[in-house]
Parts: structure tokens; C-alpha cells; sequence
């Protein structure tokens, strides 16, 4: 994500979304009530609208709306409320939906910026997406790539000898522990935590089979590719598997808050769970951490419940506590659903 411009004296931040990472931060920044300004698509109707010859077109227009609701997937993040600005032939209180995707820039405007919501912009402004190293084969040749934040660059590329047994076309050993070795070497060169291992049919499977380095084989993830070919490592990068591994760093992170949060509750030491006890520590400047999953704020969004969601993570901001928003499609944010979706890892145990 890139800021554009700044100005907290307006409350206004103006930014460009570069890529999918980009929009699950802005789902968690923007809420109820922000304004959203920008230029954007929108239906305007044109010829003889009485005798019901008016065309619907899409015409690019600047407005501003009031957001209500905010909807995020993986590819579009979607946010709808009521129009407070744009061209003449656009009623002002008419709905309309601002769509998020890579290349958008829009300046998102709220009653007051705070710190958890500036350090998460901060956050998706400096994330970098960690190097993968990507290798390609099958029986006769590899190709080793490093996928970058924009594309990747091939390293290098060998080739193997084949030969016959049993009447089944294998790779011979030799090649594989010169595979093995170039992967040992590139990930230790550039420092890569995960390694994507991929081919057509079943040559990754065998490969892997061959590693015997456990560090090695932690890092390796096995996914499909239809040929050995420079084209393979673009089709590798689009691909679920690869998507799963660049979850892996902040899935960690939320887990091993979301552990220490389940901790403190086991032993009854510092947690608190449910709105209500975690309310209670927040009005009391308690809180040190606050744990929310992504679906809570959701559901509470679709109950009309958001408010209490709001007042509790304003508190806590306030009395200079950490916000953290948890992601429910993994196991961290399951165990906290299982909880209410909310917890707190507190500064002292209070006697309520």
C-alpha cells in the first residue's frame, strides 16, 4: 500500500492499494461512519427518461459516501453507504458502493485516526512479501526462481540425464542431489523461509521423497504446474499453495497470540474473554492486548452491534493498549470464536 497524502489535522488519509495483502488491512481500517472519497464507477442514466428510453451506463465520477457496511473477500473489498458528495445528477443520501481492488486510490476520512488503526496502515505500507524460492522439474530438467513483491527472477536452470527401469522413465539420483543442493544453497543464500516445490505428475513427490534434511523439508510446500517453463512460475504464484504460504508469517503471529491469551485463561492468570468481561477490564485501563476475530466484527457489523466493538477498541487504544485483528479462517481465530470471538491478555488480574 502507498499513502498519497496525509493530513491528521482533517483526519483525511489518502492511499493506493498495490495489491490483494492491501485490502485485508483496509477491511480492518475502514468502519461505519468513515467517509470515502475517490473517483469511482457508477451507473448514470442518459436520453429521454419519461417515455423510458434512458440508458443505464457506467461513467467514472469523483463522490463521497458515508460508509455502513463494509464487505471484504479475497479479490474485492466493498464498502456501501450513503452518497454526501459527488456530480449533480447523483442524489445526495442515494447509495452507492465503493469497490476496492489493486490500482485504487481513495482518501478515507474518520472522526479520529487511532493508534491501532495507524499502525495497521503502517504495517500494510511496509509489508514485504517474504522471498519464496520456487523450483520447477520433472524428469529432465529444473528450473529455480525468487518470487519478489512484483514478479520473480529465474536463478538459475539444469538439466538431468533420464534412463529406463522397470519400463518407467526416471530422473537418476544424481540429478535430485543436484537439486537438493541448489535448493540448500538459495535458501540459505536469500535467507527464504519457504520453498514451493512443483512439476507435472508426480515429480515433486519423488523429489521430496529424496530430501532427508528435516530443516530443509519444513520449509517445502508441494503444488501442480502444467510444464518446466519460465511461464510455470507466474502459473505457480497465482496458485492456492502459494497464496497458503504467504498466510503462514501473520498465521503464526496470530497463533501465538491467541495461545498466550488461552494460557492466561487455563491458569486463570491475565485473561479475560466474552464483550462483557473484556469490556469490564477495558473501562478499567487493564487491557494490554486485545484479540478479535475478523468474524465477530463481522457478525456484530450484520446485527447492527458494532458500537460496543467500537467503544472497546477506542478504550483500549486510549489507555495505550495493542489491538490485534484476528483472522477466523485459521486455527487461532477457531480456538477465540470458540470463545466469543474477543479476549484480552491483561495488564493485572482484576476482583470483579
Amino acid at each position: 500500500m502507498k499513502i498519497i497524502s496525509q493530513n491528521l489535522k482533517k483526519n483525511e488519509i489518502k492511499v493506493r492499494v498495490d495489491n490483494l495483502d492491501d485490502l485485508w488491512y483496509l477491511s480492518h481500517i475502514i468502519e461505519p461512519k468513515d467517509t470515502i472519497k475517490g473517483q469511482t464507477l457508477r451507473k448514470i442514466k442518459i436520453g429521454d427518461q419519461e417515455q423510458r428510453k434512458a440508458q443505464a451506463i457506467k461513467k467514472k465520477v469523483f463522490m463521497a459516501i458515508e460508509a455502513e457496511k463494509i464487505e471484504f473477500n479475497e479479490d474485492q473489498l466493498r464498502v456501501s453507504g450513503k452518497v454526501s458528495e459527488g456530480p449533480e445528477d447523483v442524489p445526495k443520501g442515494s447509495y452507492h458502493t465503493f469497490s476496492f481492488e489493486e490500482g485504487t486510490i481513495a482518501a478515507i476520512i474518520k472522526e479520529k485516526w487511532l493508534k491501532f488503526q495507524l499502525d495497521r496502515l503502517k504495517e500494510a505500507v511496509a509489508f514485504q512479501q517474504p522471498a519464496i524460492l520456487i523450483c520447477v522439474l520433472d524428469r529432465e530438467e529444473a528450473i529455480f526462481a525468487l518470487s519478489k513483491r512484483a514478479g520473480y527472477s529465474i536463478l538459475t536452470s539444469i538439466e538431468g540425464e533420464v534412463q529406463k527401469k522397470e519400463e518407467r522413465v526416471i530422473a537418476k539420483g544424481s540429478f535430485y542431489e543436484d537439486i537438493i543442493n541448489l535448493l540448500k544453497e538459495y535458501s540459505s543464500r536469500y535467507k527464504t523461509e519457504h520453498i514451493i516445490l512443483a512439476s507435472p505428475a508426480f515429480w515433486k513427490e519423488e523429489l521430496a521423497h529424496h530430501i532427508k534434511d528435516e530443516n530443509l523439508k519444513k520449509k517445502i510446500t508441494l503444488a501442480t504446474c502444467s510444464s518446466v517453463s519460465e511461464n510455470a512460475i507466474g502459473e505457480i504464484l497465482r496458485r492456492p499453495e502459494t497464496k497458503e504460504v504467504l498466510k503462514k508469517d501473520r498465521i503464526s503471529k496470530e497463533t501465538n497470540l491467541v495461545e498466550e491469551l488461552l494460557a492466561e485463561i487455563s491458569k486463570k492468570g491475565l485473561g479475560a474473554y466474552g464483550s462483557e468481561e473484556v469490556e469490564k477490564a477495558a473501562n478499567a485501563g487493564a487491557v494490554k492486548t486485545l484479540l478479535i476475530t475478523d468474524a465477530c466484527i463481522h457478525k456484530k457489523r450484520e446485527q447492527g452491534k458494532y458500537e460496543l466493538l467500537d467503544s472497546i477498541m477506542k478504550t483500549v487504544d486510549a489507555t495505550k493498549g495493542e489491538v490485534h485483528i484476528i483472522s477466523s479462517e485459521f486455527e487461532g481465530g477457531k480456538k477465540l470464536d470458540g470463545l466469543g470471538g474477543i479476549g484480552a491478555i491483561l495488564r493485572y488480574k482484576l476482583n470483579y
